[in-house]
C-alpha cells in the first residue's frame, strides 16, 4: 500500500512529550514538598530545638556571691565554652541558704539546656543538711543531671599565724591542752568547714568555737587579723594569704596533695582520714534535659577546662582541670553525700 498522502506529524508528539514530563516533574517535586512538611510537622518540636541548640544565650547561675572561687572559675570557663558553642553564657550570683537558693531556681528550670548550675563541693553538706531538717526544695539525685566538673580545688585547713602549730597534727594537740576554746570559722552553718569544724571537735576530741560567716571572704579577712584562730575555704580563696605566710596552711582536705602547695600535707597523711573531701567545682542541669544537649555541654566543658590558656589560669589560683565523664561525676556525688549524710544527721548540722 503507498504511504502518499498520509502526513506523520512528530514534532507535536515530541511537545506533547515534553509537557508531560514537566508535568511529571511538577508532581514529583510537589509530592516531594509535601512529604518533607509532613516529615518536619511529625518531628517533635524539642528534637527541633535540640538541632539548633543553643541559639540563645545559655544562663548559668553560680549560688554564691560574685569574686568567690566558684565564681571566677564559672566565669573562666564559660567564656571559653562560648567560643566553642558559638553562643554566649550570662553568669547570674544567686546566693543565699549555703548555696540551696540557687540550686533551687535550676531545679525548677526549664529542662531545655539554657538553665544551668555552677556549684561545688558544699552541695553535697548543705542539701543533706536542709533534707535532714526537712527544708530541702530539692534533691541532687532527682532533681539535677549532672554533667560534667569543670575543675577540682582542694579544701584548704588554716591556722592563724599566732598559733604555734605547722600542721594539722600540731594544730590538734595545741587545741587539746588549750584552757579555752579556740574558735573556728566558716562560711556559714551547714557548710563544709561547719562539717569538718565540727567533725573534727568529734573524731579528735578538741574544743572549737563555731564563727559562721555569709562568704569566704569575710572569713579570710577575720583569719589574717588572728580574731578567729582556724578555718577553712576552697584553696584558692587564701593560696596567696599561705604563700606569703599571713595565714598558716595546715593540711589539705584531699586524697593527693596540691600542686600549689606541694609541701602542705594531706590530712590522711596527718591521721584525720575521716576528714577527706574531694573538692570540685561542677555543672549541672535540670533533669530531664535531653541527652543529646547534655552531650554537647559536656563536650564544651571537657574542651573549655583542658585549653592551655584555661588550665594556665586554673595553676595560678591552685586548681586543676576538670572535664569528668558524666558517671564519674554522678558516682563521686554518691559517695560524698553517702559520707556526709550520716554526719550530719549525728551532728545536727542545719543550714540557717
Amino acid at each position: 500500500m503507498s504511504n502518499e498522502g498520509v502526513k506523520v506529524v512528530r514534532e507535536p508528539h515530541k511537545k506533547k512529550t515534553t509537557l508531560q514530563k514537566l508535568k511529571s516533574l511538577t508532581r514529583r517535586a510537589i509530592l516531594h514538598r509535601g512529604a518533607l512538611a509532613g516529615l518536619l510537622a511529625l518531628t517533635p518540636v524539642p528534637l527541633l530545638a535540640q538541632a539548633e541548640y543553643p541559639n540563645k544565650p545559655i544562663r548559668v547561675v553560680v549560688p554564691f556571691p560574685a569574686g568567690g572561687t566558684t565564681d571566677m572559675l564559672a566565669r573562666l570557663l564559660t567564656q571559653k565554652m562560648g567560643e566553642s558553642l558559638g553562643q554566649s553564657f550570662v553568669v547570674e550570683n544567686v546566693g543565699g541558704a549555703g548555696g540551696s537558693l540557687g540550686a533551687e531556681q535550676i531545679a525548677r528550670a526549664a529542662p531545655d539546656g539554657y538553665s544551668l548550675l555552677f556549684h561545688n563541693l558544699t552541695f553535697s553538706t548543705t542539701t543533706s543538711s536542709l533534707q535532714y531538717a526537712g527544708r530541702s526544695r530539692h534533691d541532687i539525685e532527682k532533681d539535677f543531671v549532672p554533667i560534667s566538673v569543670g575543675a577540682y580545688v582542694p579544701m584548704l585547713l588554716l591556722a592563724h599565724p599566732s598559733v604555734p602549730a605547722k600542721d594539722l597534727k600540731e594544730f590538734v594537740a595545741i587545741a587539746k591542752t588549750s584552757k579555752d576554746p579556740m574558735f573556728y570559722g566558716s562560711t556559714g552553718p551547714g557548710s563544709v568547714m561547719n562539717f569538718s569544724g565540727e567533725l573534727l571537735k568529734r573524731d579528735a576530741g578538741i574544743k572549737l568555737d563555731h564563727v559562721p560567716f555569709k562568704g569566704a571572704a569575710p572569713l579570710v579577712q577575720e583569719l589574717l587579723s588572728g580574731r578567729i584562730q582556724f578555718g577553712g575555704d576552697q584553696l584558692s580563696t587564701s593560696l596567696q594569704h599561705a604563700k606569703a605566710g599571713a595565714l598558716r596552711p595546715l593540711a589539705v582536705q584531699s586524697a593527693t596533695r596540691s600542686s600549689a602547695l606541694p609541701d602542705v600535707p594531706t590530712v590522711r597523711e596527718q591521721g584525720f582520714a575521716f576528714l577527706e573531701l574531694q573538692g570540685w567545682n561542677g555543672f549541672f542541669a535540670p533533669a530531664g534535659t535531653p541527652d543529646a544537649i547534655v552531650a554537647r555541654l559536656h563536650k564544651a566543658i571537657v574542651a573549655a577546662s583542658q585549653a592551655p590558656d584555661v588550665r594556665a589560669k586554673m595553676a595560678m589560683v591552685g586548681a586543676e582541670p576538670g572535664g569528668s565523664s558524666q558517671e564519674e561525676m554522678r558516682q563521686m556525688l554518691r559517695e560524698q553525700v553517702s559520707k556526709v549524710k550520716p554526719v550530719i544527721e549525728d551532728l545536727k548540722l542545719i543550714v540557717q
